[in-house]
């Protein structure tokens, strides 16, 4: 059976491109097409990838829902939890994977191109 991984994280267009805290240059394009490249990199590694694509005002729901499947990790995207006002939708996501997949290994990206190396970490030899 193939390694599954869940890539967590906001839906291009809620993403605030003006925050100071994003990388210079940063449009939404870019960013959806980061994760297309990121699941593309996972699936050509042979496992099966899915991208919940959250909006701040319906995380909650919008992980429930991804979540009634098994995951083997969950990379959970820097643009979740690198800007400083994303914290409470940070501790959302985390709060919610912890409850509806507990044991399940969480990982965390820098950029949408390490994401398959994130899930990796966790999945040792598998991976």
């Amino acid at each position: 059976m193939a390694t599954r991984v869940l890539l967590i994280g906001i839906h291009p267009d809620a993403v605030n491109i003006t925050d100071p805290s994003l990388p210079k240059g940063i449009t939404h394009e870019k960013i959806a097409d980061g994760i297309e490249k990121a699941l593309a990199d996972m699936r050509g590694r042979g496992w099966h990838a899915a991208f919940c694509d959250l909006r701040p005002e319906t995380a909650v729901a919008d992980i429930e829902a991804s979540l009634a499947e098994t995951w083997d990790c969950i990379v959970v995207g820097g643009g979740i939890r690198i800007p400083p006002d994303n914290l409470m939708l940070f501790e959302a996501v985390i709060n919610t994977v912890i409850r509806l997949a507990p044991g399940t290994p969480i990982s965390f990206n820098t950029a949408p191109e390490n994401s398959a190396d994130a899930a990796a970490r966790w999945k040792g030899p598998k991976a």
